[in-house]
């Protein structure tokens, strides 16, 4: 009985950890909806929409947005499909060379979260640790778009997401 209590424990300290991360950087975040983003059928990473209090997005209100990721993906991988995306959906991408230390390689259970700093500011962490800020005019509606904006690849992934 003690090692199945020590083993549940060590299975929920790294998500303990990144929710705690949630609420340090985004004070009352509560988790508003949760979606699972597939390709061809196949899970590409899961993603829940944080707002304070569990709100309504808001676009003049920071919020965050955490992808799990079930596939291994390059960094290129995500690179270039962040900035095809953003592009698809009219708005101007940053540099490549910006985004490099933002995005790095995923494997399944891989998590990151990108935590919006007014409209023209996004913080992002991989794994529980910041690992860049991107400061751009607009940014927080460019990228966070591509996951719930009015566009995006999956009007059912997005509408879950809301909530």
């Amino acid at each position: 009985m003690r090692k199945l209590a020590l083993t549940l424990c060590l299975l929920a300290a790294p998500t303990v950890g990144f929710a705690s991360s949630v609420h340090n950087l985004l004070p009352g975040a509560e988790q508003r909806g949760a979606a699972t983003f597939r390709l061809f059928g196949l899970p590409v990473y899961q993603a829940r929409l944080f707002t304070r209090g569990a709100a309504p997005l808001d676009w003049t209100q920071d919020f965050g947005i955490e992808l799990t990721y079930q596939r291994r993906l390059s960094q290129d991988d995500l690179i270039v499909a962040t900035l095809r995306e953003m592009r698809r959906l009219g708005y101007p991408a940053p540099d490549r060379a910006r985004l490099q230390p933002c995005f790095q390689s995923v494997a399944p259970g891989d998590r990151y979260l990108a935590v919006s700093r007014g409209p023209d500011r996004i913080l992002f962490l991989r794994n529980g640790r910041t690992v860049c800020t991107l400061a751009q005019t607009g940014i927080t509606r460019g990228f966070m778009s591509i996951f719930v904006g009015e566009n995006t690849r999956s009007a059912r992934f997005t509408g879950a997401l809301l909530g």
